[in-house]
């Protein structure tokens, strides 16, 4: 598949972090702006994250973003905290460039700050939050063992940003930051959509349930079969039924 073109972007964020970002052009509503959200250890460049947004570009404008600490931005990744102002960097950036319909895709991680952005920050029409945690810590599956791993150790760390370009923050959070849970209460009146595959391997069911459970309306919750975790599993089929919920939720915006 001959994938849509792209545009390099670098943004700022109001702590000073350069954000390394790609706009590829819409191809259907000229007023509405995606920007997408990749997951831990993701990045704009990856070929799955560039297949979503050539499908969303059906649909929208399409900004994706690398997070601080991964790919060419700058900073470290404090893993769905801080992540929140880059999200806002681009969100900006989108209405600065004349999307007046603005709408985040979040996957993973992703989906986490795509949920805390809209929550603490505003400024989104719409929101997707996909295979995304709904709680910090947990680590009942072997894939977020390795996460943790990954994150709280030095040889982790080390391992993380030699095989993934991924630079962490070391040390803990203090204060810890809201739960993407909590920050879901927050998110109304702006429609929300959750989606996790009841085969995701890293988190299950019960954060989708969790983080839909504690959304007010108007939200959606769907529940994939078979569908993995995040970016790496999305079909051309699911983007694009997310696409057409954005337009959709988006149209009285």
């Amino acid at each position: 598949m001959s994938l849509a073109p792209h545009f390099p972007v670098t943004l700022r964020t109001k702590d000073g972090v350069r954000i390394d970002a790609a706009h590829t052009p819409s191809r259907g509503a000229p007023d509405l702006g995606i920007v997408v959200g990749h997951g831990f250890t993701g990045g704009w460049r990856e070929r799955t994250t560039r297949r979503i947004a050539h499908v969303l570009s059906g649909f929208a404008g399409v900004l994706c973003l690398d997070f601080r600490g991964h790919g060419r931005s700058g900073g470290h990744t404090t893993v769905g905290d801080l992540e929140v102002l880059d999200l806002d960097a681009a969100v900006r950036h989108m209405r600065v460039t004349g999307y007046s319909r603005v709408a985040s895709v979040g996957f993973s991680m992703g989906g986490a700050v795509a949920v805390r952005h809209a929550g603490l920050h505003g400024g989104v029409d719409a929101v997707v939050s996909v295979s995304a945690p709904a709680r910090w810590y947990y680590r009942d599956t072997r894939p977020m063992r390795q996460v943790h791993w990954a994150i709280e150790r030095p040889i982790g760390r080390l391992a993380a940003r030699i095989a993934k370009r991924t630079r962490i923050a070391r040390g803990r959070w203090d204060p810890i930051p809201l739960a993407p849970y909590e920050a879901a209460t927050l998110v109304t009146p702006v429609p929300l959509l959750i989606v996790h595959g009841d085969s995701d391997a890293f988190f299950p069911l019960d954060h989708a349930e969790q983080l839909f459970e504690s959304a007010k309306d108007p939200k959606e919750l769907w529940v994939e079969r078979g569908y993995g975790h995040a970016e790496t599993a999305a079909t051309p089929e699911l983007i694009r039924r997310i696409g057409a919920w954005v337009g959709a939720a988006t149209a009285g915006a």
